[in-house]
């Protein structure tokens, strides 16, 4: 099988931006997520589904789906060892590396099966699949309100200011609900919270 290898990019790690998004509204970090993830993330998703198909043709769903998996099950294990911070703000950015590889991986898997990875409603089943919101209303109902704070906060560059440990506290249990991880980082903690994100979004997609 050749042509399948999902390309290494500069969206490893969440942007910049998104970061500066999520650490002035922690509450909502997750919606922040999902939203910038089927933004940046899914043209590549679609881009590579279709490249595979293309080059291999036959190849079945599930294959393209196992591929993607394994891809980024393998990056989860390794996300955030190698920034080099500590303390607080090291695992603030390991377990948002972790959520951001784990919202690429769902957004390739829909792809494998044949979903629109830069649709809207990707961003609320990326929030369903990592067990932010139980349904999918109240994850539009979210999304929604992220985004109208991201649109006033363009217009109102006034902000409160507030403690920064305080808010990377915040910041650090909203992203690891999201990547479903309790523990300090752990490769296999990581491994073991991408595999069940997996088994979870393979179903959807295969079934939706």
């Amino acid at each position: 099988m050749n042509e399948t290898a999902i390309p290494v990019t500069e969206t490893l790690a969440p942007p910049g931006t998104l970061w500066s998004r999520m650490k002035s509204d922690p509450q909502y970090a997750p919606e922040h997520l999902a939203l910038e993830a089927v933004r940046r993330l899914g043209p590549e998703a679609a881009r590579w589904a279709e490249r595979c198909r293309v080059n291999n043709p036959g190849i079945t769903c599930d294959a393209l789906a196992e591929l993607a998996v394994k891809r980024f099950t393998t990056l989860a294990r390794i996300s955030g060892s190698a920034s080099g911070a500590s303390g607080l703000p090291g695992a603030v950015l390991d377990v948002g590396v972790l959520a951001w590889t784990q919202s690429r991986m769902v957004l390739h898997v829909a792809a494998a099966y044949g979903h629109d990875p830069v649709a809207p409603e990707r961003a609320t089943e990326l929030l369903m699949l990592q067990r932010v919101h139980k349904a999918a209303e109240p994850a539009r109902v979210a999304l929604g309100v992220a985004a109208g704070r991201d649109r006033a906060s363009r217009l109102f560059t006034e902000t409160t200011a507030r403690p920064l440990t305080g808010v990377m506290l915040k910041l650090a249990v909203r992203l690891r609900h999201m990547a479903g991880v309790r523990a300090a980082r752990r490769a296999w903690v990581h491994s073991a919270a991408t595999r069940d994100l997996a088994v979870r979004s393979r179903l959807w997609f295969r079934t939706a």
